[in-house]
């Protein structure tokens, strides 16, 4: 049994995993590391790179993509570990980050799960962590609510130079101790892609285990990699999450009335979108590209929210 095993969900995004592997073993550890990589059906031989670069990498080759909890999970299955680190492929530990998350969750005996600084390959901060989906956060401005309750809504732009209890942390680089996950459970297989991370972190809080934010480990992270192979679609599967996520951890009536609203605030969205193209005459990239999501959002509700619309039946560049 290793003491960390780094469990890696790719789909299309071969360079990317190659350059993230390579990260993890030029890591300073004195811990034993084992690295799976779990493929989601990658069309683009990120498979026959892996086997051929890195020989003692466990792989798990899927035919389709299963999406990122099923594939978490198996990488759970097959390979023992007293933590495991779930890393995406967009991202590159610095030297001691994997040490630090370690000797960490070494010395915090309550800590069931704790993430990372994320950073942009400039060095500037990227969100690390978050708080629980609420109407307020999901229907109100997130920058708004930071400034104004900045004790409740943690923001990047807060210094913090020592680990802090959080309500949840971005799962682009997060470790989590065996005994929490056989206590409270693996990931949630009913989420596809968006916020398995944030409904893990919940159930653990519920459990009586804390989740922590550790400053010092930091890992550059692109952000959004295999999101942009499918933009519109990644967006139709995270209002799929979203939902599942109140439907799971809301009363009825809150989740009722967010789907509501939500639908409004698309609608609201769609409709200032479309005049500020008619506007500019349909010439400006960024708004025809917001328009096309929420023609695509609205759309999807339409249609009462159907299943082959997301990333479940998404091909890249598609």
């Amino acid at each position: 049994m290793n003491d960390v095993c780094v469990v890696i969900v790719n789909w299309n995004t071969r360079d990317l995993l190659l350059k993230c592997i390579a990260s993890v073993y030029e890591s300073d550890t004195d811990c034993s590391v084992g690295i799976c990589v779990v493929d989601n059906g990658s069309k683009d031989d990120s498979v026959v790179a892996v086997r051929d670069r890195f020989a003692d990498v466990h792989v798990i080759e899927n035919r389709e993509n299963r999406g990122f909890a099923v594939a978490v999970n198996q990488g759970l299955s097959a390979v023992s570990a007293r933590y495991y680190i779930l890393l995406n492929t967009d991202a590159i530990v610095e030297k001691n980050a994997l040490q630090i998350l370690y000797t960490f969750m070494e010395s915090h005996g309550d800590a069931g799960i704790a993430g990372v600084q994320l950073l942009k390959p400039s060095g500037m901060k990227q969100h690390s962590f978050d708080n629980y989906p609420t109407m307020a956060t999901e229907l109100l401005n997130k920058s708004l609510l930071r400034w104004l309750f900045p004790d409740k809504y943690l923001s990047k732009k807060q210094t913090v130079t020592k680990p802090r209890e959080v309500e949840s942390v971005i799962g682009a680089c997060i470790i989590v101790r065996n005994e929490a996950i056989e206590r409270v459970g693996r990931l949630d297989e009913d989420y596809f892609f968006f916020l398995e991370e944030t409904d893990w972190c919940y159930r653990m809080k519920k459990a009586g285990w804390k989740v922590f934010h550790v400053p010092d480990a930091r890992v550059s992270h692109l952000g959004g990699e295999s999101k942009k192979k499918a933009p519109w679609q990644s967006q139709i599967e995270y209002c799929r999450s979203l939902y599942l996520y109140f439907k799971k951890n809301s009363s009825r009536n809150v989740y009722v009335l967010f789907r509501i609203f939500y639908v409004i605030k698309i609608f609201l969205n769609l409709t200032i979108n479309s005049i500020g193209n008619i506007v500019v005459i349909f010439l400006n990239r960024k708004l025809r590209y917001r328009l096309n999501i929420y023609y695509r959002l609205f759309l999807w509700h339409i249609l009462f929210c159907p299943d082959w619309m997301g990333l479940r039946s998404a091909k890249p560049g598609k």
